[in-house]
């Protein structure tokens, strides 16, 4: 499948949870407050580039991840993909013309992975050049046509199906295991050579959730100045900065009011493919200290979802 990358997110959140993003959001992150589509008055949306939006909160009974959007190149990409998934058995429901307004495309198909994640494919996000305006200060994201970033989902079971889901059928490259201690596997989308991975799943026994989002910026100071507003705001921290071992970027963690973790990450040099499977020995060359939980609250038991 011709899938550029990671296009949005959408997630449930408490009212108590929406509140905190909408200062959050532009505050710390620097995100734009987005339009609310006319059939979701009660949701709210967020820019990080020119697109209509990438992140949107939805009123819900708890915070967690409601489903994940990926970007087909076009039209014709996007019926070929559709075509592939009924082929294999995959159940697809087709977004009928309010979802697709809501979302901001031009059509959008829904489907779950293996192990139960809830995933769009669209194509045709709406957009308007030069619109983004951060909500404070900010050197912008790095997004756009390559995608708006990556996450790491935790899982409680990781079967044989779902590397095959994702690489025979969406054809995702494998990029590899990181250096973290478990069963992980990294992805990144197939028309995707900008960065090493779009999504990972962690193995997680009897747990399941959410458990970061990175977003790449501009520069140095962007990443600089977010962390110092994090530490001012005395905001929870997972790992200070640092350097992957896998990537040649500095980036930082920390947690957000839905209580999973953004990895804020300005590039070094440009990401390439080494040509080789990595095993690297330990997660960071510096930095990367862990001074909270690598688990937040967004991760639950599997007890705990079982009404939702």
């Amino acid at each position: 499948m011709d899938i550029i990358g990671l296009g949005y997110l959408g997630f449930e959140a408490t009212p108590a949870t929406l509140d905190q993003w909408r200062s959050y959001g532009p505050e710390v992150m620097g995100f734009q407050l987005g339009a609310v589509p006319a059939n979701d008055p009660e949701s709210l949306y967020f820019k990080i580039d020119d697109r209509r939006n990438r992140f949107a909160f939805h009123p819900g009974r708890i915070d967690r991840l409601a489903y994940i959007g990926w970007e087909a190149r076009g039209r014709m990409e996007f019926i070929a993909a559709v075509e592939k998934f009924r082929a294999a058995g995959v159940d697809v429901t087709v977004g009928d013309a309010a979802l697709c307004e809501q979302r901001g495309v031009k059509e959008l198909i829904r489907f779950k992975d293996p192990v139960g994640y809830q995933h769009e494919l669209y194509y045709s996000q709406k957009w308007t050049p030069k619109s983004f305006v951060p909500g404070r200060p900010h050197g912008g994201f790095v997004a756009n046509a390559r995608g708006m970033g990556h996450l790491v989902v935790i899982t409680p079971e990781y079967p044989p199906e779902l590397e095959s889901f994702l690489i025979d059928l969406m054809g995702f490259k494998w990029y590899g295991s990181g250096a973290g201690k478990g069963k992980t596997g990294f992805f990144r989308a197939k028309l995707n050579e900008n960065t090493s991975h779009d999504i990972a799943y962690g193995f997680g026994a009897g747990k399941r959730g959410i458990q970061h989002v990175g977003l790449f910026v501009k520069s140095v100071q962007d990443v600089g100045q977010t962390y110092d507003i994090v530490k001012k705001r005395n905001l929870p921290m997972m790992m200070t900065l640092g350097q992957h071992t896998q990537d040649p970027h500095m980036s930082f963690y920390h947690f957000n009011p839905s209580g999973f973790a953004f990895e804020t990450i300005v590039e070094l040099e440009p990401w390439h493919n080494d040509g080789f499977e990595l095993n690297p020995e330990k997660m960071s060359t510096w930095g990367h200290e862990l001074v909270g939980p690598i688990l937040g609250p967004s991760v639950r038991n599997i007890e705990e979802l079982k009404d939702f």
